[in-house]
């Protein structure tokens, strides 16, 4: 980590203190290169969900604040460590990361030097994120760049949920930095159905309960329309073999969600005639 005594930039300018944010629960895959990649932040804070693999022991290794909580949504979760950040471990930044994200040494570099020259008016910077999917990098397929806001100052950001997805929102401007979050979501196929499945079952529920219909004609329709627009219109079909089988997983999300507005009957009440 960082000297915390070194606080002057150049000038009389004040270097900024910047804090790593790291949420978890059963991270152990790939923690510690996550961790490792916020070393040039003076301190890190991990809020486990009570993981049940080496997961709190990587993060004490690396040095990290652990925390365990119960989990109550993104939004709940990210709200306490915020609160824990001010009360305890106040800083200027806070750079944020999922468990299986790696900061790029060129982001690192573009993060001090980023935060140490930023206007009083900036809220924070959004980062792209390349995710590997298959065999590769997805450089198209609307995955990328995905820029996110990942680095805000403390008290200017606010998180919001959409179904499965939570995303910050920033009080004030934003600007961009270059240099990539490494993003590596999945092992394997089985992984991906998995979320796959939950995801649809949640964008069910939404459009359920916001009295949006479903039905086999409308999942097939949403399902041919995301599979163009993946692999043709965001040329997914220059990501190869892994732009295929993403396009087609969009697509079988997308029909799985709708088909699953009406859950049926499943022979419940059972018919015994």
């Amino acid at each position: 980590m960082r000297d915390p005594c070194n606080t002057r930039a150049a000038g009389s300018r004040m270097k900024p203190t910047i804090a790593g944010l790291v949420l978890t629960y059963n991270g152990e895959r790939l923690l510690k290169e996550c961790l490792a990649s916020l070393d040039f932040c003076d301190a890190i804070l991990v809020v486990d969900s009570c993981s049940k693999d080496a997961t709190v022991s990587i993060a004490e290794a690396a040095g990290a604040v652990v925390i365990k909580r119960a989990w109550e949504g993104p939004a709940a979760q990210f709200r306490f460590a915020l609160e824990h950040l001010d009360a305890h471990l106040p800083t200027d930044w806070i750079v944020s990361l999922d468990q299986d994200e790696i900061c790029t040494g060129q982001l690192r570099a573009n993060i001090l030097a980023a935060t140490a020259q930023a206007p009083d008016s900036l809220a924070g910077f959004r980062i792209p994120r390349r995710s590997w999917y298959y065999d590769r990098f997805l450089l198209h397929s609307g995955w990328y760049p995905d820029r996110l806001l990942r680095c805000f100052r403390r008290g200017r950001m606010r998180v919001s949920v959409s179904g499965a997805h939570y995303s910050f929102h920033p009080e004030g401007d934003t600007a961009e930095i270059s240099g990539d979050i490494l993003h590596y979501p999945y092992e394997n196929f089985s992984q991906h159905l998995d979320k796959i499945n939950s995801y649809a079952e949640q964008g069910a529920a939404d459009l359920r309960a916001r009295g949006r219909k479903g039905g086999i004609l409308r999942g097939l329709g949403h399902g041919i329309g995301r599979f163009l627009r993946i692999y043709l219109f965001k040329a997914g079909f220059l990501d190869g073999r892994a732009g295929f089988i993403n396009a087609l997983h969009g697509a079988f999300y997308a029909f799985l969600k709708y088909v699953r507005v009406d859950q049926g009957s499943w022979g419940v009440p059972f018919d015994h005639r």
